[in-house]
């Protein structure tokens, strides 16, 4: 017996639609839902433990996979099976985390598990649009606790118009990209990339997307309220204590103001406040501390918050005594590190970042191969955060979700700017020093310098800057280029890079409700000031890209050669452009276009010499003469019945100039012409259809002398014959 469904159906306004189906699919899970958008169909189940793990946060798992059997295809790799997820499920997992983590109450302590799955794709249909949506509404058929239905939207911009998850092909002619996830009452996360737009249309672009958000919150509440909606559960709540809560404040409320006012380094007021703490904990007694457990450090670190936050919105004043819109001492250098191919290093205050710059040939490209997307990026970065920037010591688990996240948001705020004629393929690594606030914007500075040092011809220089909100409802503070402690502290970070005419990319959490428009778009406006006067300092350590690559980086040629050519280049199992390269000491790639079918050659190498080698190979491999046409060659070898000449326009490429061809006059001796190394011109006249060879002559370029009147047969004048 088929189990009862239920559907809702989302209108998206230009004919597609979007589904939510429950009811059939995964009825264990404690809420699961179908979402579909033409051939693409994403199932999402949510499972609540009912018993709070020991912990005192929010032990939430999401999980995004895009199963290969959804598109008809097998998993790349020698094991036929899923493995890993790809950094581009991890993006997707970022970003539904970052919206929902913060709905569930901070008290609840359940380990909670959100799993996505593409079962089924479509082409026209990008399902990461879809997840956000998919994972609110399996938790809404739950009983799991959760402050109010989300959604997530792609808004792109195309011909000046917005569109609401586009697809594939149309997000390819869009100018903005971005992620747009919210309530119904509040817009929460923002990510995505632009074509140097303004702050204006940036907001223009979330307002649109939250519209959107808006019909799909409510579809999910009509689904609920249709499938009965259960019960919220049941949790055990922390313990609170209001009288030791005050108490707490009163204690260190004061001693915290007067800390952070000071204006310190990082570890000056950090042991400045650990001092503090311990003096409180001090005050108490054994059985207290025992009774209270975790309750002295909680309430501790609220009026810690709650001081530095009342300093900032009273007396425009910051942790390390800067006024709001102040941006750190910051230094930079280039061209650090000796035998890459480019580098730099940027400092902001307590935060570094090393950057290398590789260059490569389109062998190192990097592949993607996912069940809705392959392709191959000529352009990437990475970013590793290692934990002694930090002053930390942790083991490596291998790349991290940070690590990822960070690092794609810095790719996507450079790459626009590389240009599209850039022949090589560019890795940037970012190794990050020190930390205490926005290594991934640091990142974006050091790599922008990097890849100018390397002689890449960046169409323009991009800045990033982090920024910080404080407010309490009337009050409000924009904080420019935060500290980690801000971060923390403060109710909306976010990162925004771009060059001096616009916004590449961007990145916002928003933890506070109703954050109104104009606050937004005043935030955005500081943070171009900020972006500014940092790319003035980028630019005074490097104004303009390198006119060239380093020394020691290897140069690049590319040329395209007949497809009918790219056989006879390789050679039989490869003999000659494996000699080629060994004996020029370069790197030959070839790509056959699969337009024109003609061949890609990319020759890399350090040495002119090596490339001109190449390249004088190639033509001498593609050479053809043209019928009629008049070439310069030179004598290699002489023959009784002619000359063996080369081609000087490709070396390699010999023809027979007969004896006969030499010139007008009898020739007995071929010397007689020609000297072996002489460089003379000859005339092609293409195949002979006599002798099948090909034919060529010098003669036919010289003037043919005038004929001279001879007698005909042994006749005698008549005169002679009278005398005989």
């Amino acid at each position: 017996m088929i189990p009862k469904t239920f559907n809702e159906v989302i209108e998206l306004g230009d004919g597609r639609t979007i589904s939510i189906e429950t009811g059939k699919l995964a009825k264990q899970a404690h809420g699961s839902v179908v979402v579909q958008m033409g051939k693409a169909m994403l199932l999402c189940t949510v499972v609540s433990n009912y018993k709070a793990a020991d912990v005192d946060f929010l032990p939430l798992t999401l999980d995004y996979r895009e199963k290969f059997a959804a598109a008809g295809r097998y998993p790349g790799g020698f094991f036929k099976r899923e493995a890993r997820p790809s950094n581009e499920e991890i993006l997707v997992m970022r970003l539904v985390d970052r919206v929902l983590r913060p709905l569930f109450p901070k008290d609840y302590h359940s380990e909670t598990q959100v799993m996505i799955q593409l079962m089924s794709h479509d082409e026209d249909v990008m399902p990461d649009a879809l997840a956000g949506l998919a994972a609110s509404a399996a938790i809404q058929l739950s009983d799991i606790p959760f402050e109010a239905p989300i959604s997530e939207v792609r808004v792109a911009r195309v011909d000046g118009e917005f569109i609401i998850n586009p697809s594939r092909e149309v997000l390819e002619r869009a100018d903005l990209d971005m992620m747009i996830g919210a309530s119904a009452e509040s817009v929460m996360m923002v990510e995505g990339e632009m074509d140097e737009c303004s702050e204006e249309e940036m907001a223009d672009a979330i307002k649109f997307a939250h519209e959107a958000i808006k019909v799909q919150c409510a579809a999910q509440v009509r689904l609920a309220e249709a499938f009965g909606k259960k019960e919220t559960r049941e949790y055990e709540p922390e313990a609170e204590d209001e009288e030791l809560a005050q108490k707490i404040h009163d204690a260190a409320y004061q001693k915290c103001y007067d800390i952070a006012k000071k204006g310190t380094s990082k570890q000056e007021r950090g042991l400045a406040f650990s001092e503090v703490k311990e003096e409180i904990v001090a005050s108490f007694t054994e059985e207290e501390i025992e009774e209270y457990g975790d309750l002295i450090s909680k309430y501790f670190n609220k009026a810690q918050k709650n001081a530095v936050r009342e300093l900032t919105l009273s007396e425009n004043l910051r942790l390390d005594g800067r006024k709001t819109t102040d941006i750190r001492p910051i230094w930079c250098e280039v061209d650090y590190l000796p035998s890459t191919h480019g580098s730099s290093i940027f400092t902001r205050g307590e935060t570094q970042a090393l950057a290398t710059v590789t260059l490569g040939t389109s062998r190192e490209a990097n592949v993607i191969d996912l069940p809705t997307h392959q392709g191959e990026e000529n352009f990437y970065l990475h970013y590793n955060f290692p934990p002694f920037s930090t002053g930390e010591a942790r083991p490596l688990r291998g790349t991290s979700r940070r690590e990822v996240g960070h690092g794609n948001l810095a790719q996507r705020a450079l790459k626009g700017m590389i240009p599209e004629d850039c022949p090589y393929t560019v890795r940037v690594v970012s190794e990050v020093l020190e930390s205490n606030g926005s290594s991934s914007m640091a990142t974006v500075c050091a790599g922008t310098m990097a890849l100018m040092d390397a002689g890449v011809q960046l169409k323009k220089p991009v800045s990033g800057i982090a920024m910080g909100l404080i407010s309490d409802g009337e009050r409000f503070a924009v904080l420019s280029d935060i500290l980690g402690d801000e971060d923390h502290l403060g109710d909306m970070d976010f990162k925004v890079t771009g060059t001096e005419d616009g916004i590449t990319a961007c990145q916002m959490d928003i933890k506070i409700k109703g954050l109104s428009y104009e606050i937004l778009v005043s935030a955005l406006k500081q943070a171009r000031d900020g972006r500014l006067h940092i790319l003035s300092k980028l630019t005074d350590t490097i104004a303009q890209p390198e006119a060239s690559v380093k020394p020691h980086a290897p140069k690049m040629v590319s040329t395209n050669i007949p497809g009918d050519y790219i056989g006879a280049l390789i050679g039989p199992g490869g003999k000659v452009i494996q000699e080629l390269q060994k004996t020029t000491e370069t790197t030959i790639v070839i790509n056959e276009d699969p337009v024109t079918e003609e061949g890609i050659v990319e020759i890399l190498g350090t040495n002119q010499e090596g490339i001109d080698a190449v390249l004088a190979k190639i033509a001498s491999i593609t050479f053809k003469p043209v019928k009629g046409s008049i070439y310069e060659v030179k004598v290699v070898k002489l023959l009784d019945f002619g000359a063996v000449v080369e081609y000087n326009e490709a070396p390699g490429n010999e023809v027979l100039l007969h004896i006969s061809e030499l010139a007008w006059e009898r020739t007995n001796n071929v010397t007689d012409v020609v000297k072996l190394g002489d460089v003379i011109d000859v005339k092609y006249f293409g195949v002979d259809p006599k002798t099948r060879k090909e034919k060529v002559s010098r003669k036919a370029l010289l003037p043919r002398p005038p004929r001279e009147d001879k007698p005909k047969g042994d006749a005698k004048p008549r005169e002679a014959k009278k005398e005989n």
